[in-house]
């Protein structure tokens, strides 16, 4: 088992129900390429291991799959409908979503796999990745390089410049994802563990992943 932070273990089993959402109806802002949003709410099972107190590496793989178990169904079919001339593209966050950052301490830090699986079968049949992050423009090239050396084919990484660096960063990945829709994309999906990666729209459909009512980054 990956080593883990100690505060995995005290994370209450209320913390951790109210956080397990997954597959927010984020509704998407118009825009003239993209499709209407689908309106729909899901959760992990009420038997899954997110209602566990004891949250450790295992677990949280298990809850990370659950919502990609939901997120895959959803692409394959976004993908099939895909409109003639449309280009599609997903959305990722990085730390703890694309990456395993908390658990391990290693570098060049591992993909997360169940997302990996969703953002390989969709880039194989053309669907562009997109990478939005907090993390700071200073370390973009060992970003872009561990993303390629887990696995991910990335059409474009977003990073944060120094004046992003004060700017709420809900409202700055939003601004990335319109900056991707301007190049004429319509994002079908975007994927993240935090409200900030997800809020604001600018997706048809958007997936959460468990972040343990914050504690993960």
């Amino acid at each position: 088992m990956r080593s883990r932070r100690p505060w995995l273990r005290r994370v209450s089993v209320t913390a951790v129900s109210a956080t397990a959402l997954v597959a927010l109806a984020a509704p998407a802002e118009a825009t003239p390429a993209a499709a209407a949003p689908t309106a729909a709410t899901a959760a992990i099972p009420a038997t899954a291991p997110a209602l566990a107190a004891d949250v450790d590496y295992d677990t949280w793989q298990r809850d990370c799959r659950a919502v990609m178990d939901q997120a895959l169904p959803y692409v394959k079919q976004r993908i099939a409908d895909a409109r003639p001339g449309e280009k599609q593209a997903i959305v990722l966050d990085i730390d703890n979503t694309a990456l395993e950052t908390d658990f391990g301490f290693s570098f060049p830090q591992p993909a997360n796999e169940p997302v990996l699986e969703v953002a390989r079968y969709a880039e194989e049949r053309g669907v562009d990745l997109f990478f939005v992050t907090a993390r700071p423009g200073i370390i973009y090239l060992p970003t872009e390089w561990n993303l390629d050396h887990a696995g991910y084919e990335s059409s474009g990484l977003y990073v944060r410049g120094v004046v992003d660096l004060f700017r709420n960063v809900g409202e700055y990945k939003t601004a990335q994802r319109v900056d991707i829709e301007r190049k004429g994309y319509t994002i079908i999906a975007n994927i993240g563990n935090s409200a900030t990666d997800l809020s604001g729209g600018h997706a048809e459909r958007a997936f959460k992943l468990p972040d343990y009512d914050g504690r993960l980054s």
